[in-house]
């Protein structure tokens, strides 16, 4: 698969580990299954309570940067000194000024001196470096690997690309090595910014179903005429503006008296305790169980017991959005109906009448009847679910993926990554 085992690749990812980024942690350890040497660069210190088991199969060293360069003033120093002597140091420099100009934020600052520590503390071994994420992580490797003169990669996702200025969107991608992002969706609007689409590759992030829990051999037949036994309504997601959870739990409250069920939620985020505020606002506090972040294994042991999975995604007010949540491909796998959004990616993989039921974006009112049909039909549940854990297993490879990224990230810069690779696109998405 690898053309040079010896290749040692520099991933800086935004924070390593986190919980409710496991696709970057599966891609990780698929590279490493490949044959790739690999150090983890973080921008930021863990928070998370927990790991997942996908993280502790990643062996990659970690290395953690400065998250506020005023922490740990000697270690910049340290860097600036050895940095400067670097060929590329002037032109990162110079870069770094003429993005000043257009962003004067701490953050642009933090991002050059994070840069700076990188490319210092960086062993000669290091052939290539790539970034998760084309903001904050993709402006310190870009600034690190022109003062290294190293080639740099990255993948985009979802609000890197959505909440990042387009000046800015357009600079990286103009002298990137090439990137690689996870809808269709995304790929529509790099594709608008890139001014040599070779560079850019559409690669879905799919699931390693050889390490996840297999799907339970049958579905509850619950209805909700039973109080005693309500039907169990599922959602996993950050507390974040673009999950939609105000408009879930508006369509919720609107769930006709004699339908009896249960919500639970699994995740962590900004809004924190609001949701539970709202819930409580809405009436229907004591039918809501909030878990918080939890780790995949228990993460799992909620997909099997419950009946229907939801999300409500919606494009937030900041313009930040989904790319295809991999918690839809977790649930689809686990024979799960879904309910959802017509939001962002979510449609190339959640299909209206197939494998779930779709609502717009921002009503509560659809999705409330979606989710009392599927409540009340566990037949229609058991049809969905099966279409959904098909369509994970036929059309969305994570195998395919990683070994592409795998392949782009062993190759040599020079040509372009269609020349290098020489294989169709279609491939990597199959």
């Amino acid at each position: 698969m690898v053309e040079s085992k010896d290749a040692q690749i520099a991933v800086v990812v935004k924070c390593w580990p986190r919980l409710s980024e496991t696709f970057i942690a599966q891609e990780m350890a698929g590279l490493e299954a490949r044959g790739l040497k690999l150090v983890i660069y973080s921008l930021r210190l863990p928070t998370d309570p927990a790991i997942h088991p996908v993280h502790a199969r990643v062996k990659a060293p970690i290395v953690y940067l400065p998250e506020y360069l005023k922490n740990d003033p000697l270690r910049v120093i340290r860097a600036w000194w050895k940095a400067r002597k670097l060929p590329g140091y002037k032109a990162a420099r110079d870069r770094f000024f003429h993005d000043l100009k257009r962003d004067r934020t701490p953050n642009r600052i933090r991002r050059f001196g994070q840069g700076m520590v990188l490319a210092a503390e960086m062993p000669a071994a290091i052939e290539r470096m790539y970034a998760h994420f084309i903001h904050t992580p993709a402006s310190a490797t870009r600034y690190a690997a022109i003062m290294r003169g190293l080639p740099w990669s990255a993948s985009a996702h979802a609000k890197d690309i959505w909440t990042s200025q387009e000046w800015e969107l357009k600079t990286k991608l103009a002298d990137i090595d090439w990137i690689v992002t996870c809808t269709q969706y995304a790929r529509a609007r790099l594709d608008e910014l890139v001014s040599d689409r070779s560079r850019l590759r559409l690669v879905y992030h799919g699931l390693d179903l050889a390490n996840l829990p297999a799907p339970p051999l049958e579905r509850s037949r619950r209805d909700g005429s039973d109080p005693k036994d309500p039907v169990v309504i599922l959602s996993v997601g950050r507390r974040v503006a673009k999950k939609g959870y105000d408009d879930l739990i508006a369509a919720l409250a609107m769930l006709p008296k004699d339908l009896n069920w249960r919500f639970e939620h699994i995740g962590a985020g900004v809004l924190g305790d609001s949701v539970v505020h709202m819930a409580e606002q809405a009436g229907i506090a004591d039918r809501c169980i909030w878990h918080g972040a939890l780790p995949q294994k228990t993460v799992f042991e909620a997909y099997q017991r419950a009946d229907i999975f939801v999300l409500a995604s919606k494009t937030a007010s900041d313009g930040d959005r989904e790319g295809m949540p991999n918690v839809l491909q977790e649930a689809g796998y686990q024979h799960m109906a879904i309910v959802s959004t017509r939001s962002a990616a979510i449609g190339e993989f959640v299909h209206d009448g197939e494998n779930g039921l779709m609502a717009d974006a921002a009503a509560p009112d659809q999705l409330a009847v979606a989710l009392e049909k599927l409540a009340r039909d566990p037949e229609l549940r058991t049809r969905f679910g099966r279409r959904a854990n098909e369509i994970v297993r036929t059309q969305f490879s994570y195998e395919a993926g990683v070994d592409f990224i795998a392949r782009a990230l062993a190759q040599p810069r020079g040509a372009s990554l269609a020349a290098q690779l020489d294989i169709p696109e279609a491939r990597a998405a199959e």
